[in-house]
């Protein structure tokens, strides 16, 4: 199986950048389909941003567009979420997930598409 190693969550004000880190192991990295998903309190586990396998075609959830990018880096094996003015309510544990997909062109938007995912890393943005 793939295992995820995540990194980056922390406390900044509102308006700041964090940039989370997610590092499979134990997969081939350029199989992988990957995505960024969050679950604030009393909600359930939404799309944050995702990757395709080939051409880094990239998905936004629209609370996040302009804000956050997604991005690889293959030699590195590494995954980022550059998170930028950030909001309060952008507060939630954040996930990184992987998948190998059939599909590689297309961005993943679904938790149910997942195979692997991380252990999670709390963001919390104070007003």
């Amino acid at each position: 199986q793939v295992q995820l190693v995540e990194s980056g969550g922390g406390l900044v004000q509102a308006g700041g950048s964090l940039r989370l880190s997610c590092a499979p192991s134990g997969g081939t990295f350029s199989a992988l389909a990957m995505g960024w998903f969050r679950q604030a309190p009393g909600k359930e586990r939404g799309i944050v941003a995702a990757i395709s396998r080939i051409a880094d075609n990239t998905y936004y959830t629209d609370s996040v567009k302009g804000r956050f990018t997604i991005s690889k880096d293959n030699a590195k094996n590494t995954m980022y979420l550059q998170m930028n003015s950030l909001k309060p309510e952008d507060t939630a544990v954040y996930y990184c997930a992987t998948s190998y997909t059939r599909s590689p062109y297309t961005p993943k938007r679904n938790s149910s598409d997942y195979s692997y995912w991380g252990q999670g890393t709390q963001v919390t943005v104070s007003s």
